[in-house]
């Protein structure tokens, strides 16, 4: 069966302390729930956290949903976002099955990148490895004002960010990555097509606005 992976990179660094850490937590297993609801997702999508603050890690590798256990997340320290992008390359080699002359592989991972802060480490190297990879979508969000917009879009065209970083606007967006990677799953499933745009995506709730 070939897997839909999906990675969240979730920034736990200390401005993410208080309401805006748990408001990720409850995101992402609302994002859990949703989509064991969903036949498609239940199906084919395979979810990924890593988390960076002072250093990058994955916390829980590929795991199908229907055994996904919800990690321990908690907000300290500066923002590796570099580091991260390094960690993702990483799992990504070791994890995505390639598609082979013989066998046809995963599909190519959907990628979600949620940052309230600017990266305090060097993200170049970490740039390179990323852009050594195939994925299929790559969405990088910027919670709050603090965030960089500049930054993310040398990781990926599809930037959206958030005014506040308070529970309700970040709930809305994991919402919207439900949607999305419902949408994927269901796409892959029915036209053995990968989505190809942020077009493609569901349109997002009005908390989270698309950077031009």
């Amino acid at each position: 069966m070939r897997r839909l992976p999906v990675y969240l990179l979730l920034d736990t660094s200390g401005s993410m302390f208080g309401e805006p850490i748990e408001a990720v937590k409850n995101g992402v297993q609302v994002l859990v729930s949703t989509l064991r609801s969903d036949p498609y997702a239940l199906e084919t999508a395979y979810l990924s956290v890593i988390t960076f603050n002072s250093t990058a890690q994955q916390i829980t590798p590929l795991t199908e949903l229907a055994s996904f256990q919800m990690p321990n997340i908690e907000a300290s320290g500066c923002t590796a976002l570099g580091e991260a992008l390094w960690v993702l390359s990483d799992c990504v080699k070791r994890e995505v099955v390639k598609t082979t002359p013989e066998v046809k592989g995963d599909w190519k991972p959907l990628v979600f990148i949620m940052t309230d802060g600017v990266p305090t480490d060097d993200i170049k190297p970490g740039l390179d490895a990323f852009r050594q990879c195939k994925f299929g979508m790559v969405v990088a969000c910027a919670a709050g004002r603090d965030a960089d917009t500049n930054v993310l879009k040398q990781i990926t065209e599809c930037v959206v960010s958030l005014d506040t970083a308070d529970s309700a606007t970040i709930k809305s967006f994991f919402k919207w990555v439900s949607a999305s990677v419902s949408a994927g799953s269901m796409k892959v499933e029915e036209t053995g097509r990968e989505m190809g745009g942020i077009s493609e995506l569901p349109p997002p709730p009005p908390e989270v606005n698309i950077v031009v």
